[in-house]
């Protein structure tokens, strides 16, 4: 399985690509999407989905993680953020990647065993699991990296193992890796 990674923002925007099909998961690239700041707001979010959409038709995932936010105290870089994972969400959900989120606490506990480890552990233990020589660079490939990794820890455990048995007992696979993938992220249409 191909696990996108993503780590939301508007002017940076990290990711990291995992390849789980061999016997440990396997960095195939990382890096960031970023956004010119003298560029008005909406065309820095129209650079950011179409980016988004180059990057999927490159690199095919078969699903993508994407961190919830997290709010600090600088709410106007909030909101930004929070459009800007809107858009990311939309690109992926239009190029038809299944989505799946992930709070920060959840990826600290998927790769470090704790849910409240520092930045720092993070990335040193995200190193450790890859076999990276370093840890990557800029920050927000790194974390894009550990969220994809948190998938793939979601992804082999026990529960999504009996989960995929369960479906596999049905016959269809495929739709029920969708309906795992609809329940994980719910949409609402406009008809409703």
């Amino acid at each position: 399985m191909r696990i996108l990674g993503i780590d939301p923002g508007y002017a940076t925007t990290g990711f990291g690509l995992l390849d789980t099909d061999g016997p440990e998961p396997r960095l195939l690239g990382c890096g960031v999407v970023t956004t010119p700041k003298e560029l008005p707001f909406p065309q820095r979010l129209e650079i950011l989905y179409d980016d988004l959409l180059e990057l999927v038709e490159r690199t095919k995932p078969d699903a993508a993680a994407v961190e919830e936010l997290f709010w600090g105290h600088n709410i106007t870089t909030g909101i930004g953020v929070s459009h800007g994972r809107g858009v990311i969400l939309l690109a992926l959900t239009k190029a038809g990647v299944p989505v799946f989120e992930y709070t920060p606490m959840q990826v600290k506990q998927a790769v470090v065993g704790y849910g409240k480890a520092e930045k720092r552990q993070v990335m040193d233990m995200t190193r450790r699991i890859l076999k990276m020589e370093q840890a990557a660079r800029p920050d927000d490939a790194a974390d894009a990296i550990a969220i994809a990794l948190c998938h793939a820890r979601s992804q082999s455990s026990l529960l999504a193992k009996l989960a995929q048995n369960r479906d596999q007992g049905t016959g269809n696979r495929e739709q029920g890796n969708r309906e795992q993938s609809a329940a994980a992220y719910p949409v609402r249409h406009s008809n409703e």
